[in-house]
């Protein structure tokens, strides 16, 4: 993706590692500087990156698990999202699953080396019902298992938000996806300020802020940055980095997939931005920086392992390697 955007100089981006380490701020501005910098910037840009992430986080990598806990039939018609029932996809659909099956795979996820584990239902607001079986398993996680846990379940009320955060859940993902301005081209069935109002109340019940968005769905990067500063107000703990990985029988599966230079400098932008912050290389990660998967390390500090809810993803054995190789170690709790 290279471009006539100008070469900058190592100085400015020395400039923007010490803004990023000294918690001054980048501005919008620097930001349009990272996602038109030219593909021969990218490694000055990386190693700005890399020297936050070490400052920050050492190198230290979280490996995060997903537990598709409830599958497919969501009544909400996110044009990028396997799950939709508005979507004629083939995936598998099944109800949420018990509250020993989801404890069994906590297990697992920590045998496997997780920091976290993550239990995602495909909703657009959990039942009661469901609200009480997610809180009876992460209270039996929580006993049993020596993890982090996060859930993912759609648009919360404060009352359910406060009951996760009774039940031990440390941290609620609601990802807002892309701009406010953009969302209502990708998400007609609920609105942008849904989902900030459902962050607001995760932040209001003590719970961790894990918010991200998908890069490639045809956005500008304006909305990049966008988003990007939006979840720098709100107070995110953690944000997910996906790249669409375009479904079959989706509004966007004729989307191209994000190029790699490109996602390594979106990556860079949210280091940078959100410095102290638990940067996570999410969906997408396998078929955007193929191989150029290991310089990813050197901007995020977490990834996911073990797939992505409907699609495959490296093992995490693999990715353990991976992260040995490079001199990094994975975090235990």
């Amino acid at each position: 993706m290279d471009n006539d955007f100008k070469l900058l100089s190592n100085s400015y981006w020395d400039v923007l590692t010490k803004q990023s380490i000294d918690n001054l701020g980048i501005t919008p501005e620097d930001g349009i500087n990272i996602l038109k910098a030219k593909d021969d910037d990218t490694f000055s840009i990386i190693n700005a990156a890399y020297r936050v992430r070490t400052h920050f986080h050492g190198k230290k990598v979280r490996i995060h698990i997903l537990q598709n806990a409830k599958s497919g039939e969501c009544p909400e018609d996110c044009n990028f999202c396997a799950q939709s029932s508005k979507n004629s996809t083939s995936i598998e659909t099944y109800p949420l699953l018990n509250v020993e099956l989801l404890v069994e795979e906590a297990k697992k996820a920590k045998a496997s080396g997780a920091w976290k584990y993550c239990m995602v239902t495909a909703t657009r607001s959990p039942s009661n019902r469901d609200l009480d079986i997610i809180c009876q398993a992460t209270k039996r996680i929580k006993k049993e298992v020596n993890i982090k846990v996060c859930t993912s379940l759609g648009l919360l009320t404060f009352d359910k938000a406060k009951r996760l955060a009774e039940a031990g859940v440390d941290r609620f993902n609601h990802n807002l996806e892309t701009s406010n301005q953009y969302f209502e081209k990708i998400v007609h069935t609920h609105t942008w300020d849904e989902r900030w109002q459902t962050l607001t109340y995760v932040k209001e019940a003590g719970m961790e802020i894990c918010s991200g968005g998908i890069i490639g769905m045809g956005e500008s990067l304006d909305d990049i940055l966008d988003l990007c500063f939006s979840l720098k107000s709100i107070g995110v703990a953690s944000i997910p980095i996906n790249f669409l990985n375009p479904r079959p029988n989706t509004p966007l599966e004729k989307q191209p997939t994000v190029d790699a230079f490109f996602g390594l400098r979106v990556l860079s932008l949210f280091r940078l931005v959100h410095p102290d912050k638990d940067i996570r290389a999410a969906g997408g990660r396998e078929i955007t920086f193929r191989t150029l998967q290991p310089l990813v390390l050197y901007i995020a500090n977490s990834i996911f392992t073990n797939g992505y809810l409907t699609t495959d993803g490296q093992t995490s054995e693999m990715d353990i390697r991976m992260i040995k190789e490079l001199g990094f170690y994975p975090e235990v709790n």
